[in-house]
């Protein structure tokens, strides 16, 4: 066993894991952060995404310990002072999910997507969230909340 120490969404966390436990796992399992989905077990779909010291990963390809002393956001920690991120405000606006069950994970690869391009283009958003699969959507409205909450970033 070993004790990793993350800061997750903002407060220092300490757990105990055997070397080959995925970050995604204990995200879920041991603190309680079930916001980050495990789909597809084989990173292809990304609904595991979460920020790892500010880019986005898939927390299913991560193992904890390569997490120790790092920072990780969920989707949990985008929202702040019970107000909703604008990008999970726009989300639901603009109707960007189903099911929900990719929904963190488009939502937490659009957050790195802003932070790098604040203004991007419906191409540079596709081209952005390629790495994310939805089977309820087909795109579109995800496509048109991430253009709509970087509208709204940028007022």
């Amino acid at each position: 066993m070993a004790q990793v120490e993350i800061k997750v969404n903002g407060a220092m966390r300490k757990a105990d894991v055997e070397p080959r436990t995925l970050l995604v796992h204990v995200l879920r399992d041991q603190l309680g952060l079930t916001g980050t989905n495990v789909g597809c077990d084989t990173s292809q779909c990304g609904s595991c995404t979460v920020l790892l010291d500010g880019q986005a990963v898939k927390s299913c390809t991560v193992l904890a310990v390569m997490a120790n002393g790092s920072a990780v956001t969920t989707i949990e920690g985008l929202a702040k002072n019970g107000q909703l991120h604008p990008l999970q405000q726009a989300f639901w606006d603009n109707h960007g999910l189903q099911c929900g069950f990719c929904t963190s994970g488009m939502i937490m690869t659009a957050t790195e997507i802003l932070q790098h391009n604040p203004r991007p283009s419906e191409a540079e958003v596709r081209h952005g969230l390629e790495g994310n699969i939805c089977r309820c959507t087909g795109y579109h409205n995800i496509v048109k909340s991430v253009l709509a909450a970087a509208e709204k970033m940028g007022a």
